[in-house]
Formats: C-alpha cells, sequence, structure tokens
C-alpha cells in the first residue's frame, strides 16, 4: 500500500501471477460445494467428555443434563465415563479405555467438552482424555472438522480459564468449536438432590450452547470434508501425510 493511501485495491490476480502455486492443486472455493447433495437424515451424534471422577461429579452433572437437552432436540448422544482411563503414554492403546474413548471420537460428529476450573485449569482427568483422542490415525483425522461445544462448572465465582483452554485444543484438533459456551459459577448450589439442575440463567445458558451446537452440527457434518480440504495437504500424499501427523511424541 502506498504511503498516504487509506486502502487500495489490487488487480485481480490469477494462477499465472502466482509463480509459488502448483496449478494443478489449487481450487476456487466453491459455493455449491457447501450444499450437500443428499443430507444425512440420522441424529446428530454428539459424544460428551467430562473432567472429574467424584461420586457427585458436577461436570458429570452438567454433562448429563446437556445430554438430556441434545436428546430432546433430535441427537444421539454417548457419554464418556474416565474411570480406568490410563494417563497417556502409560498404557498401550489397545488399553480397552483407550479404545472405547476413540471409538467414540470416530463415532461422533460433534462433542461437548465439560471440565471442573481446578487450580485455575481444566482438570488432568480432561486433559488425558483428549491427549488420548489422536491427532490422526494413518492420514484419517478422527476430530477434524467435527463441531465443539466447551463447558466449564466452578467451585466458586464464574471463571472462563478452564473454557478457554478446551478452545485452544479445540482448534489443535481442528474441530469447529461454536461461539457460544457454559461456565456455572458455584456449581454445588445450582443442582437439586435429586442431581437436577435448577432453573436459572446458568440453565439457560446451557441450553442456548446445546441449540447452537445441534444446529452448527447438522449446518456442518455433511461438508465438512470440503471444509477442512487444504491445499498444502493436496500437495503430500497420504503416505507424507501419515508419517507427518505420527511422529512419536516429544
Amino acid at each position: 500500500m502506498r504511503r498516504g493511501v487509506v486502502s487500495e485495491s489490487l488487480p485481480s490476480a490469477s494462477v499465472i501471477d502466482l509463480p509459488n502455486i502448483d496449478a494443478p492443486l489449487f481450487r476456487v472455493p466453491d459455493p455449491a460445494q457447501l450444499r450437500a447433495m443428499q443430507p444425512a437424515t440420522h441424529p446428530p451424534r454428539i459424544a460428551l467428555l467430562y473432567g472429574s471422577l467424584r461420586a457427585r461429579s458436577f461436570s458429570r452433572l452438567l454433562a448429563e443434563e446437556a445430554a438430556r437437552l441434545l436428546q430432546a432436540m433430535g441427537a444421539e448422544t454417548r457419554i464418556f465415563n474416565p474411570s480406568g482411563l490410563p494417563l497417556p503414554d502409560d498404557a498401550p492403546d489397545t488399553h480397552p479405555k483407550v479404545v472405547e474413548l476413540r471409538a467414540l471420537a470416530q463415532w461422533a460428529e460433534g462433542m461437548v467438552w465439560c471440565s471442573p476450573e481446578r487450580h485455575g485449569a481444566m482438570t488432568g482427568i480432561m486433559k488425558t482424555q483428549i491427549d488420548w483422542i489422536p491427532l490422526a490415525v494413518g492420514a484419517v483425522r478422527p476430530t477434524q472438522g467435527k463441531t465443539l461445544a466447551v463447558m466449564q462448572v466452578c467451585g466458586g465465582s464464574q471463571s472462563f480459564n478452564a473454557v478457554n483452554q478446551m478452545r485452544v485444543l479445540g482448534r489443535w484438533m481442528r474441530m469447529l468449536t461454536i461461539p457460544n459456551q457454559s461456565s456455572v459459577a458455584k456449581a454445588f448450589l445450582e443442582f437439586d438432590d435429586k442431581d437436577r439442575m435448577k432453573p436459572s440463567a446458568y440453565y439457560d445458558r446451557v441450553v442456548d450452547v446445546m441449540e447452537e451446537l445441534v444446529k452448527f452440527t447438522l449446518l456442518t457434518r455433511d461438508i465438512a470434508p470440503y471444509l477442512v480440504d487444504r491445499y498444502s495437504e493436496r500437495k503430500e500424499s497420504a503416505a507424507e501425510l501419515s508419517a507427518r501427523v505420527n511422529q512419536a511424541s516429544i
């Protein structure tokens, strides 16, 4: 941009003007590809993870409340119980709980991650579950292009450290994290003696988040492969991609 010019349009470019581009692999985004030819008719498949093993885990209770809402909105839900899941690298990936978790990630079209905030962060139990979900299996990314909603429960005043961290992880896992989120302050006051969430603004926000998650899942699940199709990865063979994303842990 020239000095003193507020804004300036560049001339329209073509592939000829882009010497760094591998022309056969260059794609102009096609609006027609953003409309599914045969939309899926099965219920949206949503997996829910929670981050505490306490007998009365409020992250579990919130996940269960979210699952009820999702089912009422027409979704199929499955909640993963992290009890017995080993620490990453402390067991082979053939461990039954690891196999169960990874199968759930493959099955899901969207996910809900719900963690307590402990010492200003998500819990180790929550992070362990996410760490066991592989970024790739061969050349297939099991979470790429899937939707994600994040929620947290707080023992005191409302905070957003855990949901902010989970957003970073969702982006790293190449998921489509929805804009809305839930943080429930003083969660021990928000559930009754039957472990159901009481009416409140916090409950209304959970309804909002689940409604948004279902909408985004329905909007994107049929076109997710197109949304995440990338020029740089088209340049790589499946073997090269697999070698790159499956490097040994450091």
